[in-house]
């Protein structure tokens, strides 16, 4: 293993290199991913699995920062990044510089867990101040659904019954009537699928608000009324339909038919994910706009999801998606300097911008980039990996070639509560 592990860690010093045009002679689209999921990842890990994370990372806050707790950081940091890491360290050990790499990984990562809930530890985080834990407790949720096995699972006892204590202890923040309602309904959809007592009201709650701010052909309005934004990306697709599929998998009954809304709710997923394939120029840039853009890769989510799901509409085949997103990685990554000296995430799209923080932002808020990583769930023979590199719309289109039209997608499931 310590062989594998010091050939993945040459594979990462590549990426720390500064890049030239084109790709690397030799180097896979998914040896690239990997070597930049560990590199995000790594500075992290490492210092919570030994509870030296916030004794170490460099803060760095938006300039028109709000006067929050600063320590708001750490749990953004730990929490979305393995949001995004997540699929890729529920795959199976095996021989590779990758999996070596993955393991380790694995490993700081359950370590990291139990100090996250650990009060004698010096990286126990910051539960129980701050309306903002909701946010990112949901984060947390979301990664031990995406790899329940192999993140939740061999927890112990005492830390599964921590995590449920300080999860059923966010019921005291009252969530702005945003897209906030889905931070609480994933984090009680998460505990109904555990076995652990849940409020079936906050998830039933969101479910319906959902539904209300639909606006139609894939996206949402974030609240009554619509902004222009990717908070589609950001919450409300994945966050809405993993909600869905916890109730599912909890066998929980309500008066929400959770299968139809399921099905309706991938649909519309499905129809954003084309828009989202569209948004990426033949270059490998997308546009910029709306609030939280320092979140970068994270606008791409909801097409990440959907290929890590095998549940890619067919007018997108994974190839195609799979060149697009490394498009875009390449572009943003490999010839900006997007960390600092300590290895941590700087605030910026495609650098460092601390212009374009929210008063909300700081740099453990950019780890919702690792979101776009889920596609490293799939082994390394499933045909997102495997197939030959293909163009992607936008890339076809001003190319002049054939490509497909877009089209009005439109809700064809009718749902009314079963009682």
């Amino acid at each position: 293993m310590i062989k594998n592990l010091m050939t993945f860690i040459i594979l990462l010093a590549a990426v720390a290199q500064p890049a030239v045009a084109g790709k690397r002679k030799g180097q896979t689209d998914r040896e690239y991913w990997c070597s930049l999921a560990y590199k995000m990842a790594r500075p992290v890990l490492e210092k919570m699995a030994d509870g030296r994370l916030q004794a170490d990372m460099q803060v760095e806050v938006s300039p028109t920062w709000d006067g929050r707790d600063r320590r708001v950081t750490y749990m953004e940091c730990f929490g979305r990044l393995m949001a995004g890491i997540a699929p890729w360290l529920a795959l199976p050990d095996d021989g590779t510089a990758e999996g070596a790499g993955r393991r380790q990984l694995r490993e700081w990562a359950l370590a990291s867990y139990r100090n996250a809930v650990d009060p004698q530890s010096p990286d126990y985080l910051l539960w129980r101040n701050e309306g903002q834990t909701l946010v990112d407790a949901a984060y947390v949720a979301e990664s031990f659904v995406r790899a329940y096995d192999a993140l939740w699972m061999p927890l112990d006892s005492v830390t599964k019954a921590r995590y449920i204590d300080e999860f059923t202890r966010l019921r005291r923040v009252d969530p702005p009537y945003t897209n906030w309602f889905l931070f609480s309904s994933v984090i009680e959809s998460f505990l109904a699928k555990a076995g652990a007592p849940f409020d079936m009201f906050r998830v039933n709650t969101a479910i319906r608000k959902t539904e209300e701010w639909y606006v139609g052909d894939g996206w949402y309005a974030d609240g009554p009324e619509f902004a222009f934004d990717y908070y589609s990306s950001y919450v409300f697709h994945p966050m809405y339909l993993e909600t869905l599929r916890n109730m599912i998998d909890s066998k929980r009954g309500s008066r929400i038919d959770y299968p139809k809304y399921y099905d309706r709710e991938l649909r519309r997923a499905q129809k954003y994910a084309i828009v989202l394939e569209r948004f990426i120029s033949p270059e490998g840039t997308f546009p910029v706009f709306g609030r939280s853009v320092p979140y970068r890769m994270a606008a791409m989510q909801p097409l990440a999801l959907l290929a890590r799901m095998e549940r890619l509409p067919r007018e997108l085949t994974p190839a195609q998606v799979r060149c697009a997103l490394t498009a875009v990685m390449r572009r943003m990554f490999d010839r900006h300097e997007n960390f600092n000296e300590g290895g941590y995430l700087t605030i910026g799209f495609c650098g460092s911008q601390p212009g374009i923080a929210d008063w909300y932002t700081n740099n453990g808020s950019l780890y919702m980039a690792s979101l776009a990583f889920m596609p490293l769930g799939l082994p390394a023979d499933n045909a997102f990996w495997s197939s030959p590199a293909e163009e992607w719309t936008q890339k076809k289109a001003w190319g002049g070639e054939p490509f497909p039209k877009d089209h009005v997608w439109k809700d064809e499931i009718r749902t009314k509560d079963k009682y």
